[in-house]
């Protein structure tokens, strides 16, 4: 029987395929130097970021060189705040709430979730929330889902993984996770609803609620 229901974030839990294309995009505009070459720039610090080897404050003189212009650090948080969240998808959540563990399981930079963890209240609907750079595993690798199994106190057949990468919910149906693709093109709540429902064996609303 499932008890927990597992989230991806980017592409689920908010509109945008990659947070990094969020934070990318943001500064490319608020500094005029497009799209392209930041995210070229930090494309480069990624995976370090991703990890938990390094941080944006560690990366950032770095950065300002390779750009040849000196940013305000202050504008990485506006556009971590920037990221659009996903307004049909956390209306399900929220309905599941209650009635099941909800979690966060994503391959994402600390400072940025820490910004929108607060900025949004994810914590008071989201526990656990295992964020990649938090704990340097990535979805990749099936230790980070058992991470987040420990952290819940639950097996594997009891949790259900949410995600819009395929490869993601292969590694944790390995496990023995039950699994629910979200295809991020077409972002079809009341399909990922239905997915739901039927998984679970439950009835949930189908009226739309503003974020």
């Amino acid at each position: 029987m499932i008890e927990a229901v597992f989230f991806d974030f980017d592409g689920v839990l908010t509109t945008d395929k990659y947070g990094s294309d969020t934070t990318n995009r943001y500064l490319g505009e608020a500094t005029g130097l497009g799209f392209a070459k930041v995210d070229q720039t930090l494309e480069r610090h990624n995976e370090a970021l991703l990890l938990g080897r390094a941080s944006h404050a560690d990366i950032w003189p770095e950065v300002c060189r390779e750009l040849w212009r000196e940013i305000d650090y202050r504008l990485l948080d506006a556009a971590f705040r920037s990221t659009p969240m996903n307004a049909g998808v956390l209306n399900l959540a929220r309905q599941l709430h209650g009635r099941y563990r909800l979690g966060i399981i994503t391959d994402n930079k600390r400072d940025r979730m820490d910004c929108l963890r607060a900025l949004h209240g994810l914590d008071a609907l989201f526990d656990p929330v295992v964020v990649s750079a938090a704990v340097g595993l990535a979805k990749t690798d099936g230790a980070i889902f058992d991470h987040a199994l420990q952290l819940a106190g639950l097996r594997p057949a009891q949790c259900l993984f949410i995600d819009n990468s395929r490869r993601n919910l292969a590694v944790a149906a390995t496990l023995g996770m039950a699994t629910i693709f979200h295809d991020d093109e077409r972002n079809d709540a009341q399909a990922l609803r239905g997915a739901l429902e039927r998984r679970l064996g439950i009835s949930l609303a189908s009226q739309s609620r503003r974020l």
